[in-house]
């Protein structure tokens, strides 16, 4: 457990900078503007979170969303069971805790490389409530219908890369 748990931290201290250079390709940000808590854990390098927290926020401002708040969680967070995860964010309930799955399209088409067309993208973020099921054809019938089916489903088999 403790491999597979040093192994995810692994995992996940190199995707930040990827993920951090590619919003930076995407969005102009401001990184004076934030003074919130931090959005990852506690051992994640201090301006890390700064910038990702700075871009996290101006995405949810530009998208309408002013009522947030980032919360700074110790580094073995999910290893927590789920009432205490609930108790630190202060959520009603476990059932208002969700992850974030991060999918790949095995089957787009060679074109699609990256994200540039949010809606025939080569990845996707799922939000998903712990307490509830992921359901890969519901992703794969939204993508279809999000496309109008101009696109075959069979070019949607989306596999789960990353779960945060």
């Amino acid at each position: 457990m403790e491999a597979a748990l040093a192994e995810l931290e692994r995992v996940q201290t190199e995707i930040l900078p990827r993920i951090s250079k590619l919003e930076q390709t995407i969005l102009s940000v401001d990184d004076d503007d934030v003074s919130s808590s931090a959005a990852v854990p506690a051992s994640t390098p201090h301006t890390t979170i700064r910038d990702t927290e700075a871009r996290l926020s101006n995405i949810l401002r530009s998208n309408g969303v002013n009522d947030f708040q980032f919360k700074k969680v110790p580094s073995d967070y999910y290893d927590w069971p789920l009432e205490s995860r609930r108790d630190v964010l202060a959520a009603a309930c476990i059932h208002h805790l969700c992850k974030s799955i991060v999918l790949v399209n095995t089957q787009a088409q060679s074109s699609v490389v990256d994200c540039s067309d949010r809606n025939n993208s080569k990845y996707y973020v799922v939000v998903v409530q712990y307490t509830a099921r992921f359901n890969a054809e519901a992703v794969k019938n939204f993508l279809y219908t999000l496309n109008n089916g101009k696109i075959p489903k069979k070019k949607f088999n989306c596999k789960k890369l990353f779960t945060e």
